[in-house]
């Protein structure tokens, strides 16, 4: 095994690891990676849980979907050819942003890609159980099906296991295996679609209150509830992947917009067949109870059961066969994705540098460790596919927010840095990326952005005990003991409000009224960022400062969710759109703030040196921070104001 040089920096000499990566990617394997994350399990559950929450009107809500996905990953695009780095998604916020927001965002992002290898090992033995329910793999409970323990939970464990040695190999294994398997994946959806036009009824689309039974907000709230959002995420693995491509300043603009494309044919076509061939009476539900679909005796396996009902048997054992690859095809990928995430935290000095260990493959061995062991975790409070996915987009559109941030930063900053793909109308394409990504993560419902909010909030404690200590920037007394208090605080907010790990979208009874929860999470991370600014150094303030917008958005944001349409108030006072021009109003003073907020970093410094370019100095810019020290600081000593 090989371990990475202990450069003292700060996040400094973020880029020599990356040399030890295999760079073999081609254009045609980056894309298939964000295909295949694509249709996995997403084709098999999507079309019944958005038809669920907007009926009819979920074929909108796809082609919304890609749209909202394109514009957010503009900016994106241009950083993943500026600086092309596997674990990008994680390292980016860091080169505009600091250490801090780069923390949160990264925390979260982590958190969603290493649920998603457990979402796609629940996903096949949702479908096997519900084929052979004499395996006991899945059971119901509250209408809903879910691993059952042992076997269900034990046997996604093992399907886990095989993720991991397909990971271990090294990447050109995985893009190998990964090519037949995503043509695989690609020929029978469409198939399916195909097929279930046979059987196309045409009066599904207006039955039950017609082709919007739930009206526009039917179509916005399936994007993250509904699986579509979650659809849409792969793309994202193109950037995972940048620093192992061979052109990446070439092909990673192309695989991106591509692996949005394709996926939004298949899913169209998925979902109008499915909307067409839907038999009610053999569903067990009665006519245009679109909501029931959830519930139903089609859940474990929709498109299986509409095959198996207009007459496609056969066809229908194939798509069994295709529901253990497909959703194994993701897993693998994604749990690649996760090692990769983990990686950059040990780079970034975010985490141990144990992290960044690679094997001779070029894989980062621990971080693949690290991520198997707790996306197994994640299979124990949330065994069910639609009880995890939500929590998961929400997750990992938290991570997409920020490049529409970083992009106009970073060209204040580094202005003369090579841009193969530089963003046209970066003053209109980013503050609407930002607003898209935004917008997304309000639609998620507050349920969802509840548990979210639990999740990448506690990440913080981690922050102050390991990266401000590591860095420099506070005692290890100070940060251990203000972390300590805060994540005890944090849990105990936590489980007093009532929202997070429930296994329905109710407050759990005898919690805290909103108003009160609101207040108590508010001011736990008041106090803690507070607190540790007292006690760090002028660039560990610097860095605390360059975040806070964040989490006021995000609290923003959870308010205007509570009391707007995808709310738990049977009456919410932001009805009839005012919601909508809340969260689009938020987004922009949000996205003013973000962008004033960045500044000259020392991990900039070390990527542009690493890029063969001299260090700027910073543009002027309004921002909370001054200049970049020189390089040379950046190798050795704390950075000072």
């Amino acid at each position: 095994m090989s371990t990475l040089p202990d450069s003292p920096s700060a996040p400094g000499s973020p880029d020599a690891p990356d040399h030890k990566l295999k760079r073999t990617l081609g254009l045609w394997q980056l894309t298939l990676l964000g295909v295949s994350t694509q249709i996995g399990s997403g084709w098999l559950f999507a079309v019944l849980s958005s038809a669920s929450v907007a009926g009819p009107a979920a074929i909108l809500s796809w082609i919304l979907g890609a749209g909202l996905f394109i514009v957010v990953s503009l900016t994106w695009i241009e950083l993943g050819t500026l600086f092309p780095r596997s674990g990008g998604i994680v390292r980016y916020p860091a080169l505009s942003h600091g250490a801090f927001a780069g923390w949160i965002t990264g925390w979260g992002y982590w958190i969603g890609t290493v649920c998603l290898p457990a979402i796609e090992a629940q996903a096949v033995l949702t479908y096997l159980g519900g084929r052979f329910p004499h395996l006991g793999l899945v059971k119901v409970e509250q209408g809903t099906t879910i691993l059952a323990w042992p076997n269900g939970i034990l046997c996604g464990i093992g399907i886990l296991a095989i993720f991991f040695v397909l990971n271990l190999f090294g990447v050109k294994l995985l893009a190998k295996v990964n090519t037949y398997v995503t043509m695989w994946k690609l020929v029978v959806p469409c198939l399916t679609f195909l097929l279930l036009f046979f059987a196309f009824n045409s009066s599904n689309l207006t039955v039950g209150g017609g082709f919007l039974p739930t009206g526009a907000g039917g179509i916005v709230h399936a994007l993250a509830i509904g699986g579509i959002a979650f659809g849409y995420l792969g793309s994202r693995q193109v950037l995972d992947y940048g620093g192992e491509a061979r052109n990446p300043k070439r092909d990673i603009p192309l695989a991106i917009v591509l692996s949005i494309l394709i996926p939004m044919v298949v899913y169209i076509g998925l979902q109008i067949g499915f909307l067409g061939a839907l038999d009610w009476s053999d569903a067990g539900i009665s006519v245009g109870d679109w909501a029931g679909l959830r519930t139903s005796d089609w859940a474990s396996a929709p498109l299986f059961q509409a095959l198996g009902a207009a007459g496609f048997g056969a066809f229908a054992t194939v798509l069994l066969i295709d529901a253990a690859i497909s959703p194994a095809g993701n897993g693998w990928v994604t749990l690649g994705s996760a090692a990769r995430a983990s990686f950059a935290f040990g780079i970034d000095k975010y985490a141990p540098k144990g992290l960044a260990k690679v094997n001779r493959y070029g894989i980062p061995w621990v971080s693949l460790v690290v991520a198997i062991v707790v996306s197994a975790l994640f299979m124990l409070p949330f065994p069910s596919w639609y009880q995890l996915v939500s929590v998961v987009s929400v997750c990992l559109v938290l991570s997409y927010l920020m490049g529409s941030a970083i992009a106009p930063v970073l060209r204040k900053t580094a202005p003369h840095a090579d841009r193969t793909w530089r963003l046209p109308a970066i003053g209109f394409w980013a503050p609407a990326g930002y607003a898209a990504g935004l917008f997304i993560v309000y639609a998620a419902g507050f349920a969802s952005l509840a548990q979210l909010l639990v999740i990448a909030f506690a990440g913080v404690s981690i922050y102050g005990a390991y990266t401000s200590v590591n860095h420099g920037w506070v005692r290890r007394p100070a940060g251990w003991s203000i972390s300590a208090v805060f994540l005890v605080v944090w849990i105990y907010v936590s489980s007093r409000g009532g929202w997070f790990m429930n296994t329905t979208e109710v407050q759990r009874a005898g919690s805290w009224s909103f108003p009160v929860y609101f207040a108590a999470m508010t001011a736990a991370l008041l106090a803690f960022v507070l607190a540790l600014r007292v006690v760090s150094t002028p660039a560990g303030r610097r860095h605390l400062d360059a975040g806070v917008w964040l989490i006021a958005t995000l609290l923003a944001t959870l308010l205007v969710s509570y009391y707007g349409e995808f709310g738990p108030l049977d009456e919410p006072p932001l009805a009839d759109y005012w919601d909508l021009l809340v969260v689009i109003t938020l987004a922009l003073v949000s996205y003013v703030w973000a962008v004033r907020s960045g500044f000259h970093t020392e991990q900039l410094d070390a990527a542009l040196a690493d890029s063969g370019l001299a260090v700027e100095p910073a543009a002027p810019t309004r921002t909370p921070a001054h200049r970049a020290t020189p390089v040379a600081a950046v190798h050795g000593q704390e950075v000072n104001s």
